[in-house]
């Protein structure tokens, strides 16, 4: 066989030697040479990365600030619900036997509006009184006002006998209920209402306040009921 018969043969086993006269194997690692176009089209590209991050970091930021500022902001003009308490609520003459044609309730609601930097329109105010849901009479309250904010007001009234629609049958219920040491009455103060937010007033709001009362058997309101908060909500 002649010499141009011959491969050369290259074992991938460790170790290995060739043997002599055998050809070795001419594989070598090729080197790539980089021109200076693309040195400088890669120093370009990582650049405009860099950029782009810093401009990407910078809205992100601002736009962090600007959402939290916003949210104190949301926070300082949302507007509260007013606050009320009932701290007075008298029916002088319980005890009579047949003082039901005379029969007066008096009473005293604090209104507080705990906002901040918002106040309260008061357009209107009625009073109504029930017993076990019965509607007993109502009464007009304080005329058209505003309330400051952190400001606290005092809404009075009287239910006199031409308001009230007590009867015989009404009054032997209370004398029984406050032979049992107690009558429960509910007091019911409606209003129109508008917050007035920086120099901008919102729509108008009708209000409904409910506050549970329980007298003793002299006509006076019992300590543990003084100064209990009313639930408020509104209505369309």
């Amino acid at each position: 066989m002649s010499n141009y018969d011959r491969f050369p043969i290259r074992s991938t086993q460790p170790g290995f030697q060739p043997q002599p006269g055998q050809p070795q194997s001419q594989s070598q690692p090729i080197k790539r040479h980089h021109t200076a176009r693309y040195y400088a089209h890669r120093v370009r590209e990582s650049l405009t990365a860099r950029v782009t991050k810093f401009f990407c970091a910078i809205f992100l930021s601002l736009l962090l600030v600007v959402g939290i500022v916003l949210f104190i902001l949301w926070l300082s003009l949302r507007p509260h619900r007013p606050r009320f308490h009932i701290t007075e609520f008298t029916v002088p003459g319980l005890a009579q036997p047949t003082g039901f044609e005379n029969v007066q309730i008096m009473f005293n609601v604090t209104a507080r509006n705990a906002n901040q930097n918002i106040g309260i329109y008061y357009d209107s105010m009625v009073g109504l009184v029930f017993y076990k849901d019965q509607n007993m009479g109502s009464t007009p309250l304080l005329r058209p006002f505003y309330e400051e904010p952190k400001t606290t007001t005092i809404v009075y009234g009287t239910f006199s006998p031409a308001t009230l629609t007590v009867n015989s049958s009404h009054w032997n219920e209370f004398h029984r209920e406050r032979q049992h040491g107690s009558v429960v009455f509910r007091l019911d103060i409606t209003s129109v209402i508008r917050f007035k937010i920086l120099s901008w007033k919102t729509k108008h709001h009708k209000l409904h306040v409910s506050c549970d009362v329980a007298v003793g058997p002299d006509g006076s309101i019992l300590p543990s009921w003084k100064n209990r908060r009313c639930p408020v909500y509104f209505s369309t």
